[in-house]
């Protein structure tokens, strides 16, 4: 008799955690994961564990949306203890390595004579000896930098902190992702394998490509007690295909947040993925997962916040994509650990960075890279890049949250660069203070006037205007805005209609508008086929 072949259910969640918490970029660096273990992580369980019914007040409290309060729905502090102190335990070198930079950070703030700086390295605490490099920048404020490759060979990348927790969803909530860890339960299989793993990109494959029950119970170390459990995430119903794109237009798919699909018949590109899962009845219609090419030609991520690379998204699409594009980044930063060499650690081998106004031709279609302001709290963050698409005389351009502080910059480029037809901005414009991302990397207190002066925030409706008058585009489309409530676990963002950024993008629709300027904030899904013939590009085809 032939054995029974399984697909994944396509509301299989594979989560990938480490140590429990939401895996993002800043918990693989090390130096980073370190600091965010001792200054995020442990201040936040230390919390819970003294009250947890201060935070499951303040959970309930919209105001406190992303603050830093543990969600769950009963009384887990004797876990959280437990996870506390194994955590503890367990990541000794992160410990000491966030004491080093602690300590290193402390002598070279005091360092401010200008003189050389060679007898501070036999002042260098020992964890980081050779791996750092101190040097002035040309005011004599001393810094140093990591060796990046070296650390992620060295004893602090602690490859088996990473492991995935497989369970069900049937709708789209679940915990604020920076405050609330992954506790096990019995709706859960806990996975120990590194993000690295092939073994993933076999799991994903499930979701098209079926597999006998005794195979994804070897690929998953499946125990007894969890095969029943394992069963329940297990069909025989054949997923549907997908159907590739063979017309002779463009076509642009709005996934939600920032997310788009451009695909011509030659060519699919995907933009800052992240995707919802559907596989249960929801209120918000969206594409999801099945609507994705079996083949990706271009991933492109704008910059690294967790609602614009998400490593679940990333880890499921792995075995689809040929190349992935970032920006270029700095080496060896705090503020801005390297995107490109983050994903080579974590398994992917087709990355490629790409610098401020550089192009890259293929077919018949051009990918650019142009400046990104903004957004990142005025910290020298070079990761962040937007992106023009180019198909024939056919162009858009994905400003993502990039916010246009420096109107005279995007003159120039617009003089320099062929007319844009499509503009996709993001004016999430209020933004939070960038202690919430930045926090644990930052050595002294911040006064709370300096924080909120420094915003994760993109353009309001003034320099959304500029930017259309510069440019001229055809179509504007508000995206980026963390609405959808599949994104509301990266995001926490809830707006009432009466909220800045809502006012100050529909401000901008009309402006547009008034102009004869196609203009819509997008959300949930939308679909758009753009014809092309040789003078210039048509009026869109929307459904």
């Amino acid at each position: 008799m032939k054995e029974s072949q399984y697909y994944l259910k396509p509301n299989v969640v594979l989560e990938p955690l480490i140590d429990g918490w939401y895996a993002w970029t800043h918990l693989v660096y090390p130096p980073t994961a370190a600091l965010n273990m001792i200054s995020r992580h442990f201040k936040i369980m230390g919390s819970y564990i003294q009250a947890p019914h201060v935070h499951a007040a303040a959970v309930k409290n919209p105001k406190m949306l992303g603050g830093p309060f543990m969600n769950f729905h009963t009384n887990r502090a004797q876990e959280v203890q437990s996870l506390l102190e194994a955590t503890k335990e367990k990541r000794k070198r992160w410990l000491e390595l966030a004491q080093a930079i602690k300590e290193l950070d402390a002598i070279i703030s005091r360092k401010k004579d200008g003189f050389s700086l060679e007898s501070l390295y036999d002042e260098v605490p020992e964890p980081l000896r050779g791996l750092v490099e101190l040097s002035y920048d040309l005011h004599n404020n001393a810094g140093y930098r990591f060796f990046d490759q070296l650390l992620y060979k060295s004893e602090y990348y602690i490859e088996n902190a990473q492991h995935i927790s497989m369970w069900l969803t049937s709708n789209d909530e679940r915990p604020f992702v920076l405050s609330t860890p992954r506790l096990g339960d019995e709706e859960s299989i806990n996975i120990e394998i590194p993000f690295s793993s092939p073994a993933i990109d076999e799991l994903h494959r499930l979701r098209k490509r079926p597999a006998s029950y005794e195979h994804i119970k070897r690929l998953i170390g499946c125990n007894a007690t969890d095969e029943e459990l394992l069963h329940s995430f297990l069909t025989t119903e054949e997923p549907l295909p997908y159907e590739k794109y063979t017309g002779d237009k463009v076509r642009m798919r709005y996934f939600g947040h920032a997310c788009i699909l451009i695909e011509t018949k030659d060519v699919t590109i995907l933009v800052d993925p992240v995707i919802s899962y559907y596989g249960y009845q929801a209120d918000v219609s969206r594409f999801s997962y099945s609507d994705l090419p079996d083949e990706i030609d271009y991933v492109l991520i704008t910059h690294n916040h967790q609602d614009h690379i998400l490593f679940e998204t990333m880890l499921s699409l792995r075995h689809r994509v040929k190349t992935i594009i970032v920006p270029e980044g700095n080496i060896g930063s705090l503020a801005d650990p390297n995107l490109k060499l983050i994903l080579n650690q974590i398994g992917f081998s087709n990355v490629v960075s790409m610098e401020e106004m550089e192009e890259i031709k293929f077919h018949n279609c051009s990918i650019s890279g142009l400046p990104f302001l903004g957004e990142h709290g005025d910290l020298d963050v070079k990761t962040k890049l937007c992106y023009v698409i180019k198909v024939d005389r056919f162009s858009m351009l994905f400003m993502a949250d990039s916010c246009n502080l420096e109107p005279r910059l995007y003159d120039r480029i617009s003089a320099l660069i062929d007319p844009i037809d499509v503009i996709f901005l993001g004016m999430e414009c209020d933004g939070a203070p960038y202690s919430w991302v930045y926090g644990p990397l930052i050595m002294e207190e911040v006064p709370r006037d300096k924080d909120n002066s420094r915003r994760l925030a993109g353009s309001n409706f003034v320099r959304g205007r500029s930017l259309v008058d510069t440019f001229k585009p055809k179509e504007l489309y508000v995206y980026a805005m963390g609405l959808e409530p599949w994104l509301e676990f990266i995001s926490s963002v809830r707006y009432r209609e009466d909220a800045h950024p809502i006012v100050a993008s529909n401000q901008l629709v009309e402006y547009c508008r008034d102009r004869n300027i196609i203009a819509e904030r997008l959300y949930g899904e939308k679909e758009i086929l753009y014809s092309l013939d040789a003078e210039l590009v048509s009026s869109p085809l929307q459904t």
